[in-house]
């Protein structure tokens, strides 16, 4: 069973996911140093969320 996230950690990451594609990759740790780098975010749990999710949608699009 996955984990249930958020609407507004959804549409976050694929609105940053739209504009900085190139800058995410599968990576957890990668994904979250490049929203650092994109936006402040002043949230920790917040950007971890949001990382996660970005992380799985590029799991998903590589596969597809």
């Amino acid at each position: 069973m996955g984990s249930v996230r958020s609407l507004y950690i959804k549409r976050a990451a694929r609105e940053f996911i739209e504009k900085y594609h190139d800058r995410f990759s599968t990576d957890f740790r990668h994904n979250s140093e490049a929203l650092n780098q994109i936006l402040k975010i002043e949230s920790k749990p917040m950007r971890n969320r949001i990382a996660g999710y970005i992380s799985t949608l590029m799991k998903q699009e590589k596969e597809a």
